[in-house]
């Protein structure tokens, strides 16, 4: 299994020179390491010891895993500070997870109460996966999102909280990141697109009408609605929609 993990971080991160560089200066692989170990005593009902070297695990790496947790093969850390993993979280193989992820809990409850991750999952930096909740296969949840309900295979999960939407026409390379749909921005521009055909429609109702508005009214209606349409294209560009 460690080998299956040096092999993976070599496919995945194009600053990986050698595998004693590697091995002694990467600390999602020690994370992970230190966690195989407590896992097997903790499986095996060993107590304290488990969580000892959990929290050991923690001071060095900056990383929490408890003991309980089930981790496949070929999962990725990259950076890693500031991951938390929960006891009865489940991470599929070849999943790569970024800093600061919590795959935590919503309360209290007891027995299964944290994520499952199924193969080949992405979690960007900063994301939030809470609760008893399922996540397919091939699954990318964007930079900074917050998901509380279960997420089907094949698709992207962004915002906050998490929208689900297909991976259409993107690229299978899970380093682009930077190709990950913003939904939100995409709503916001259908319904712009949407508004701007209903005001033409009302103005040509308008000059139809013995009703228009005065001249000088037209022109600062104009002015506005310009303004505002400014405003919502410098928001809508920023986004790339």
């Amino acid at each position: 299994m460690l080998l299956t993990d040096l092999r993976t971080i070599f496919e995945r991160d194009p600053a990986a020179r050698n595998w004693l560089e590697v091995l002694f200066c990467y600390p999602g692989l020690q994370a992970l390491i230190f966690h195989r170990l407590a896992h097997w005593l903790y499986k095996i009902g060993i107590p304290f010891i488990p969580r000892f070297i959990s929290h050991i695990s923690r001071f060095l790496t900056g990383i929490e895993i408890h003991p309980g947790a089930l981790i496949g093969q070929g999962v990725f850390i990259d950076h890693g500070m500031g991951v938390v993993i929960g006891e009865t979280a489940i991470v599929g193989d070849y999943a790569l997870i970024y800093q600061g992820v919590t795959l935590g809990g919503t309360g209290k409850e007891s027995g299964k109460r944290h994520p499952t991750l199924g193969s080949h999952v992405v979690v960007g930096a900063g994301a939030k996966v809470l609760g008893n909740i399922q996540i397919g296969d091939r699954v990318r949840i964007g930079a900074g999102s917050v998901v509380l309900r279960d997420v089907p295979s094949n698709t992207t999960v962004v915002g906050i909280p998490g929208r689900v939407t297909r991976q259409n026409n993107l690229s299978t390379n899970v380093l682009d990141h930077d190709k990950v749909r913003d939904v939100e921005a995409e709503v916001i521009r259908a319904l712009f697109e949407r508004v701007k055909a209903l005001e033409k429609e009302f103005e040509q109702l308008q000059k139809q009408s013995s009703l228009s508005p005065t001249e000088l009214g037209e022109e600062q209606t104009s002015s506005k609605s310009n303004k505002s349409d400014g405003m919502i294209e410098d928001f809508l560009d920023g986004a790339g929609i």
